[in-house]
């Protein structure tokens, strides 16, 4: 099966809500209507359940109750809402998916979402973009998972949807891997192709020309998460691809445990 027939299955294509598509939009936007994106996002019980008990959560601690979605913007920021907003949007595009425990799925995707917010803020890059594209990076999977179960069960049986021979499997038996289908999936819905970029490029980011910074930033940030499931990745720091970023492995060491850094966030998985 080629990428292009992959997604011709009628289950590969989740579709991405109407008010996640317009916030994805607004990433090539000089301005944006912070009160026309609020009462949007009014319109979708919801993602307004969701986003009100992020803002009330101890992720953001703020000094009094917020009740309102309109107030969640206004005390949180436009870029806060929106990257709260896209990624619960993604979740809840998923309900169910054959072969796969979405709640472990979700987890390391959030994982990588805060590890990839807290290294761009290290090395001065889009901290917001970079946790959007972590949060997604791996959502390829999904499909593949949902278009063809009988192909994912047989990888499954011999590396894990989301270990560290994953990829290289599935380049070997599918021809593709689950970044280019979360790449593809990004075109698909119209993201910037900023996110489509990052996502074909975090496996291997210094083997496409000039380096794509998000890319390597969502590449260390994995490599952070996957390490808690896979111990030994803790020892095998991706060093080069760290000199590229201005950072070492004594500078990630400093980064506070990740259900630390997404400790509240898990409203979104809900």
């Amino acid at each position: 099966m080629t990428l292009e027939e992959l997604f011709e299955q009628p289950t590969a294509l989740p579709t991405a809500p109407k008010i996640v598509q317009e916030l994805v939009a607004s990433f090539d936007k000089a301005s944006v209507s912070t009160e026309e994106i609020a009462r949007k996002i009014s319109l979708d019980p919801v993602l307004s359940a969701k986003l009100l008990r992020l803002a009330n959560s101890a992720y953001y601690n703020l000094s009094r109750s917020i009740g309102t979605v309109e107030d969640a913007v206004l005390m949180l920021g436009f870029v806060a809402v929106r990257t709260l907003v896209i990624s619960s949007g993604l979740v809840n595009g998923f309900k169910s998916v054959t072969g796969l425990e979405l709640k472990d799925f979700w987890r390391y995707s959030m994982r990588t979402a805060v590890a990839a917010k807290w290294i761009a803020r290290k090395t001065r890059d889009n901290a917001e973009l970079a946790f959007t594209i972590g949060m997604m990076h791996a959502i390829g999977q999904l499909v593949i998972h949902a278009a063809m179960p009988d192909e994912a069960a047989a990888l499954d049986a011999v590396a894990a949807p989301l270990g560290e021979q994953r990829l290289a499997g599935e380049r070997k038996t599918l021809g593709f891997t689950y970044a280019d289908v979360g790449a593809e999936l990004a075109r698909r819905w119209q993201f910037p192709a900023v996110f489509s970029d990052a996502i074909a490029a975090f496996p291997a980011p210094l083997e496409r020309g000039a380096v794509d910074r998000l890319a390597a930033i969502v590449h260390l940030a994995a490599w952070r998460a996957r390490a808690l499931e896979e111990s030994h990745l803790a020892e095998q720091f991706p060093a080069e691809v760290g000199k590229v970023l201005g950072l070492d492995a004594e500078a990630i060491e400093e980064m506070p445990p990740l259900d630390e850094l997404a400790a509240g966030l898990d409203e979104m998985l809900k």
